[in-house]
């Protein structure tokens, strides 16, 4: 959770630009490749981020909270499910 709106702004717009440090900005850039092209993943990808200092068991985590997501989404949307504003 984020206490700073501009900055969560900042990051909804591009996070690319947002000004984040590159821990944030590898671990951004590896949901988004894992969630916009799955089948793009290589060996670097998880790489990248043990360059940044992530340990294995955080990529773990990473991948599956970010595969989890896009599971329940694509759930809810194959059977009409209508999720609250």
């Amino acid at each position: 959770m984020l206490a700073d709106d501009a900055l969560a702004d900042r990051i909804e717009t591009d996070f690319e630009s947002a000004g984040l440090e590159p821990r944030r900005l590898a671990m951004l850039r590896y949901a988004l490749k894992l969630t916009q092209s799955p089948a793009e993943m290589v060996r670097n990808d998880v790489e990248s981020l043990r360059i940044a200092g992530f340990e294995d068991g955080d990529i773990l985590e990473l991948c599956e909270v970010v595969s989890y997501y896009a599971y329940a989404n694509r759930i809810a949307d194959g059977l009409g499910v209508s999720l609250e504003s």
